[in-house]
């Protein structure tokens, strides 16, 4: 009994020393930064989801913003810096590209031992869709080319919502719907059919791309803190199968065009030229199409149901911008995809969105190569291959340094007179897809079918906030991406049918 006492305690000694001992990291490198718990690091959050991790990132940036850089922070055990300087936030994606041009949940997916995982595909992947081969002119050409695919699932969005004009609408799933119904038929010219079929498979695949249950919480820790024995075991959030879901969906619509023939200027067409000229395999297609379709659906559905929310709550924004769109509209009653792009107060209603609503607390880049970095005037510190470099959005986004009233929805801080987002990006306080050269992939095609689906609904629908939706928002510190507890309910009245 004795030794089985002995052994356990032994083993509990064992685990804490191994869960602590690197918690002297950044006092060795004298950076500040505040005391770290065993297990959960700074951020406990992230294992007990009793609050955001905005929130707890925000008290972070708040209390060292005034005389640091950055601070020393640990994941778990795993050393981070947590920048509470836009400037050098922005330096890191920029400036310092070459010393941190990985994100950090790439390394997540990598340690499932899959060296052909779709999740898993970074460097290669990212920068040919993003570099040689998608000039801005072949970009531009493209989405314009996608533009009447957008169109028709727009107004298929129209008929959902007359038809359930009776009852109030989740404006997360709404938007969710139409992004997916837009991708599909974008990436995998497939119809996903969101809005007549409850349980499309596309859509179910993709809620799993963005699984946050307990179990995935766990993976991501166990991955973290313990990545050697993580890959023993084969674990990984790169469910296999979803990944051989994405890939057999892109190989028979690829195998399906080239046995008809059929041509059709979209992103799948780009990616067959590509595997064609480049030789790129399945997994490559596939892992392109992910990035895509997750940029496009997930991401893009965070943002309009927040887009959606606050054109509800500001009846004077909302108005505004129907009016805009009535005079942009042409004679058939929609609008071309040259004057959509042209809307600034829609571009400016979207960027307030953004600003305040990030779709995610931050943006986690790993260090490549070592680099030094300010911590304060007259003191660099050396920053090593491993350290992650964490952004925290929600502070930056609402420091009223950068921000008069920054609580406040107000799209005209972001008119072409004071300049448009230009000053913000400049000072580095305004990012909300990233910066440089890794910068959001599908931003410009999220930026014109989020702009198409407002479009839609503003001009046709007067919107308000149903009762149902608990106010002021909660964030749920459950969900991966910003979510409002309880759901943003909103009521949709025809326009029509008021006149």
């Amino acid at each position: 009994m004795l030794v089985t006492i002995s052994l356990l305690v032994s083993a509990v000694a064992a685990a804490y020393i191994y869960l602590v001992w690197n918690f002297n990291y950044w006092k060795k490198r004298h950076v500040p930064g505040p005391d770290p718990k065993p297990l959960v690091g700074n951020f406990p959050a992230f294992i007990l989801r009793t609050r955001t991790v905005m929130e707890e990132m925000d008290e972070i940036y708040n209390d060292y913003k005034a005389k640091y850089n950055f601070v020393g922070v640990f994941s778990n055990r795993s050393p981070r810096i947590l920048i509470t300087c836009p400037a050098l936030a922005k330096d890191i994606l920029t400036k310092h590209f070459r010393s941190f041009h990985d994100n950090e949940f790439g390394e997540f997916t990598e340690s499932a031992g899959d060296a052909e995982s779709v999740l898993s595909e970074r460097g290669q992947v990212e920068g040919e869709t993003s570099g040689d081969h998608a000039s801005v002119h072949d970009v531009e050409g493209r989405m314009k080319a996608l533009f009447p695919i957008v169109e028709f699932v727009s107004t298929s969005m129209s008929a959902y919502i007359v038809k359930n004009r009776n009852s109030e609408l989740d404006a997360r799933e709404l938007a969710a719907k139409f992004t997916t119904d837009v991708v599909s038929s974008c990436i995998f010219d497939t119809d996903a059919q969101s809005f007549t079929n409850e349980k499309a498979q596309i859509r179910e695949m993709g809620r799993r791309l963005t699984n946050s249950s307990f179990t995935a919480f766990v993976t991501m820790m166990l991955l973290s803190t313990c990545p050697k024995l993580a890959k023993m075991l084969n674990i990984g959030s790169g469910v296999k199968k979803v990944e051989q879901f994405f890939i057999d969906l892109m190989s028979e619509a690829a195998m399906y065009r080239e046995k008809n023939g059929t041509k059709r200027v979209d992103y799948l067409e780009h990616l067959i030229s590509l595997r064609n000229e480049k030789q790129i395999t399945e997994v490559d297609m596939a892992a392109h199409g992910v990035t895509f379709f997750f940029d496009g659906f997930e991401t893009s559905s965070v943002v309009m149901s927040f887009i959606l929310y606050e054109l509800a709550r500001n009846p004077t924004v909302q108005t505004r911008l129907r009016e805009d769109c009535s005079k942009a509209s042409n004679d058939q009653g929609t609008i071309s995809y040259e004057d959509l792009l042209e809307l600034p107060y829609l571009e400016q209603v979207i960027n307030e969105t953004l600003r305040l609503w990030p779709v995610g607390p931050f943006l986690s880049k790993t260090c490549t190569e070592p680099v030094d970095l300010e911590l304060c005037p007259g003191q660099s510190v050396r920053i090593e291959p491993g350290v992650c470099a964490v952004i925290p959005f929600g502070g930056i986004h609402r420091d009223p340094q950068f921000y008069q009233d920054p609580l406040t929805f107000n799209p005209d801080r972001f008119s072409p007179e004071t300049g448009g987002v230009n000053p913000y990006r400049e000072m580095g306080c305004f990012m909300p897809f990233g910066e440089g050269p890794r910068q959001c992939l599908g931003m410009r095609f999220a930026r014109m079918q989020m702009k198409r689906a407002i479009y839609e609904v503003v001009k046709n629908f007067e919107l308000s906030v149903s009762d149902k939706t608990v106010q002021p928002l909660r964030m749920d510190p459950k969900q991966l991406f910003t979510a409002a507890v309880g759901g943003i309910w909103l009521n949709f009245e025809p326009i029509l049918e008021q006149s």
